[in-house]
């Protein structure tokens, strides 16, 4: 994989640092200066001052409401959060003196239904149909105009599914792993037909650092980070069970189906592999042996 281009550390400014993926990344960039931005994305002015007292040379843009089902139901507030908060976050961005990049993290949801065995990839056209993926996608397209209108640079990561070593089990690998872990004989899931890909946070944090150490190479491109593995959820259940040694019953279909499920999600690494070398290095079996381990080590 790529190395950074040039030696000088750089100033970044990074929303959504206590979440999963933050939390990790600012260990990985530590030889970077990185700032914690405190403010509530949606206060304007609060934002500014932060982001013109630090002056960054590059803006990491995590933060965000994630709870794809909420959204269906508290669609203004996401709106406000993840759209308007972003909004007001580029503008801002354009203040700031030799600006280098301004990354942002986007959602596979953002291509909604497609035709199974579509593997998605920066080529592929979006069709969100939730109210978190719209409000991804609105930013999206805002950055594309904000490149257009001002030269504003930036790179878009669409992430897939991501798992391994978490301390809270609202995703779903951890979810399927801590409730047998914690229930020997029954465990309640959603849909068992949907296909996912499964990245380990290991490479999703080695995608993200080389992504943000190459600005130059990554300007005014959309990353898709995955495997091109997708598996049946139903399988993946079965495979965790085998690694676990439990036997119990899975109930099925134990909360309503979302609107706009979508049942094939898929994506490609290729074009970072392309542009940087990257590509995953963890294979499933491992990634959940690993996340396993780390489970069953956890004081529960």
């Amino acid at each position: 994989m790529e190395k950074a281009t040039g030696n000088k550390p750089l100033k970044i400014l990074m929303t959504g640092s206590s979440g999963f993926i933050g939390s990790h990344l600012t260990h990985y960039l530590r030889e970077h200066e990185i700032y914690h931005l405190e403010s509530d994305l949606r206060h304007h002015g609060l934002v500014r001052t932060e982001v013109r007292d630090f002056q960054p040379d590059m803006i990491v843009h995590l933060g965000a409401r994630t709870e794809v089902e909420q959204s269906f139901y508290e669609q203004i507030t996401f709106s406000e959060i993840n759209y308007v908060g972003s909004v007001n976050l580029i503008e801002i961005s354009r203040e700031i003196p030799n600006f280098q990049n301004f990354v942002f993290a986007s959602t596979m949801e953002v291509y909604g239904r497609q035709p199974k065995h579509t593997v998605c990839d920066h080529l592929t056209t979006p069709y969100p149909n939730a109210p978190y993926a719209v409000a991804k996608y609105g930013v999206e397209k805002y950055l594309e105009y904000a490149s257009r209108s001002y030269s504003l640079p930036y790179t878009i990561i669409r992430q897939t599914n991501c798992y391994g070593r978490k301390d809270n089990d609202f995703f779903v690998t951890e979810q399927i792993i801590t409730q047998m872990l914690d229930n020997p004989e029954e465990i309640h899931l959603g849909y068992a037909d949907p296909y996912r890909n499964f990245i380990y946070i290991d490479d999703m944090l080695d995608a993200w650092t080389a992504i943000i150490n190459n600005p130059e190479k990554c300007k005014e491109k959309i990353f898709t980070l995955g495997p091109d593995n997708p598996i049946q959820i139903r399988d993946y259940v079965d495979i965790i069970a085998q690694k676990i040694g439990w036997d119990g019953k899975v109930y099925w279909n134990t909360k309503p189906e979302r609107p706009g499920e979508i049942y094939w999600l898929n994506s490609s690494g290729q074009l970072l592999e392309d542009t940087l070398g990257w590509k995953p290095k963890v294979t499933l079996s491992e990634g959940l042996d690993r996340t396993i381990s780390w489970w069953r080590n956890v004081k529960r």
